[in-house]
């Protein structure tokens, strides 16, 4: 146990990010809590990061934030306001009381919502068509955007940063992953474009860059503004390696503080998100329709039979970033022992950003520290993501959950 913590000694040495310095290399990955229920912050959620920052992590990532409300997933999500400020204010003070740094992921769904913005039924995407995941929540069609759109969305990134500065939150991640609409641009599986955003890998990071522009141009010195990218779709005629390379070196370009390289999309690859099969009988029992319930079962028909969850199952793709940037780069995907953490600062990988193994113990970073601990004991069951939609929120099912009655509390209660 020495000999590993003395390899992983790097990562609990400070960091800088931009204006923002870490106390240590360990983030709390952004992964959607579901304790925000109307939209509203609640003192479950400020629990659930402040218990993160006391367990040592440098930097907790609160996620995922739509920028506006026609950018929702879903209606109990997070969504930007001048209103929520205080609530967040709330948060950000009991992670800074801990010593951590506190990040807000933000986001727009895209055409990946469950919901008729405006009594719409076409949300904007990258290109026009059928609407894969809308179909299960009747949502069926999608529209390609216009430049005008792009501009006013960009707006929107920008606002919400703005207004998580104000709100205390030292950093925001731009989420460019995972099938939200940023990654609908950058992803060929739906980025059927003509026109100069479309095409070429160049052409189709353009939106994203400008995104990224856009906000640093909004915040200035006052925050770390980091992006979380895919480093590969996972299935054939996707993003590649290669591809997000090019994306990266772009975004080094444009000033990014922080890449957070993770990989899937949510409809067509959520396994490879994982790295293990999905709790697909917990979710359809979660399912609020018939129709999100045959969605599921056709997930069940796509996933690889043979899928088994193996330790850092995306570090083979994040290597092709690592050697293409000499910006910080966060990884993420099956980090399970301080070998695995001693093995990634060893590669040149600067952060460790961690979901489950926080979600089954948030004190696993001080465990490691004192060497209390070797190993997470999290399985990598993914039962924690079929509670986001539980009304306690999300919670390890080996664990004793949450209470309840804190999600009907909001934050300054």
């Amino acid at each position: 146990m020495q000999d590993s913590q003395a390899s992983a000694a790097p990562a609990f040495t400070p960091l800088r990010l931009g204006p923002l310095t870490l106390r240590n290399r360990f983030i709390k990955a952004g992964a959607n809590e579901g304790m925000t229920p109307h939209g509203l912050p609640t003192q479950a959620l400020v629990r659930h990061h402040r218990n993160l920052a006391a367990g040592g992590v440098g930097m907790t990532t609160v996620a995922y934030a739509a920028v506006a409300d026609d950018g929702l997933t879903f209606a109990h999500q997070l969504s930007m306001r001048p209103e929520q400020v205080p609530h967040l204010r709330v948060l950000t003070d009991a992670v800074h009381r801990e010593g951590a740094a506190a990040c807000l992921q933000i986001t727009h769904a895209g055409s990946f919502t469950t919901m008729r913005h405006g009594g719409s039924r076409a949300p904007g995407s990258a290109s026009s068509g059928i609407n894969a995941f809308g179909m299960m929540h009747g949502v069926y069609f999608q529209r390609a955007m216009r430049e005008a759109d792009m501009a006013r969305v960009a707006g929107q990134f920008a606002a919400a940063a703005r207004l998580a500065r104000e709100a205390g939150f030292d950093a925001v991640e731009i989420h460019m992953g995972h099938g939200y609409l940023l990654n609908q641009f950058l992803s060929p599986l739906s980025n059927r474009r003509r026109d100069a955003f479309g095409g070429s890998v160049e052409n189709r990071t353009r939106f994203p860059a400008a995104v990224l522009r856009q906000v640093k141009d909004a915040v200035g010195d006052g925050l770390a503004v980091c992006c979380k990218l895919s480093v590969s779709d996972g299935v054939p005629g996707g993003n590649q390696p290669a591809d997000s390379a090019v994306t990266a070196r772009m975004l080094e370009a444009e000033g990014a503080d922080l890449l957070t390289l993770s990989g899937g999309r949510n409809v067509e690859s959520p396994w490879v998100l994982f790295g293990s099969p999905m709790p697909t009988a917990q979710m359809k029992a979660a399912a609020p329709t018939a129709l999100a319930r045959f969605g599921i079962t056709m997930l069940e028909r796509s996933t690889p039979r043979d899928l088994a969850f193996r330790e850092l199952y995306f570090l083979e793709a994040s290597r092709v970033v690592r050697q293409a940037v000499r910006m910080p780069l966060a990884y993420v995907g099956g980090v399970k022992s301080l070998d695995n953490v001693a093995q990634l600062m060893a590669e040149g990988f600067d952060c460790i950003a961690l979901a489950r193994a926080l979600i089954h113990d948030p004190a696993l970073v001080a465990n490691w520290r004192s060497g209390a601990v070797r190993r997470s004991a999290c399985d990598s069951c993914n039962g924690c993501v079929a509670r986001i939609y539980d009304p306690a929120g999300v919670s390890c099912v080996h664990g004793p959950g949450n209470d309840p009655a804190l999600t009907r509390l909001v934050a300054l209660q």
